[in-house]
């Protein structure tokens, strides 16, 4: 069951929370439409690159291109089936846009299936739709879900939390476990 994702990005966003999803669920067979607004299908976005080397906070090397599929001033999010957003430094931003909001919005109000990983959940958390949910994200992000009213509940780096239709995780090494639970919620689990 072939579905329809959007996926939000912007410079330095992080690598793997950007081309793993994307090329996953492009290899499962769904439509993956990456934007970035201001940004055109064939520009690219800088990608980052965290680790975590034992230090008190992720480092940070400089990633890949990344190569935008679709355009952001085109794109109506009534035509999507699911969104999912990356971390990385560019929900910090992105948040800033008045129109990412609205999209995200959409996919709440209309409960399509929504993955956020890292800090993708500060563009949750600007969007105001995280009230009464239960999330994980990377720990540096936990004040600002509390402040929206959601609860921030702590799991291990490779874990995923489901909320309903939202699918949520610490970082990147826990793709397995969260575009696992994604797909269930899509309604298409991998066998």
């Amino acid at each position: 069951m072939t579905k329809k994702i959007l996926l939000l990005a912007g410079d330095f966003v992080e690598d793997y929370e950007i081309m793993v999803p994307f090329q996953a669920l492009t290899m499962l067979g769904h439509q993956v439409d990456a934007v970035c607004p201001g940004k055109r299908s064939g520009d690219k976005v800088r990608t980052a690159i965290h680790d975590f080397e034992g230090d008190q906070t992720y480092s940070e090397k400089p990633g890949h291109a990344f190569t935008l599929n679709a355009t952001f001033d085109e794109i109506d999010p009534a035509h999507y089936d699911a969104l999912v957003v990356p971390g990385g430094r560019a929900p910090e931003y992105l948040r800033l846009n008045e129109r990412v909001l609205e999209i995200v919005r959409h996919f709440f109000e209309k409960s399509k299936p929504v993955a956020a990983v890292c800090h993708g959940l500060q563009i949750l958390t600007a969007a105001g739709v995280l009230e009464g949910r239960r999330v994980t994200a990377y720990p540096a992000v936990a004040p600002e879900i509390r402040a929206v009213g959601g609860t921030y509940v702590e799991v291990p780096i490779t874990g995923a939390l489901v909320d309903g239709k939202l699918v949520t995780a610490p970082a990147w090494p826990a793709h397995p476990a969260w575009l696992g639970r994604f797909l269930e919620v899509l309604g298409c689990p991998v066998q």
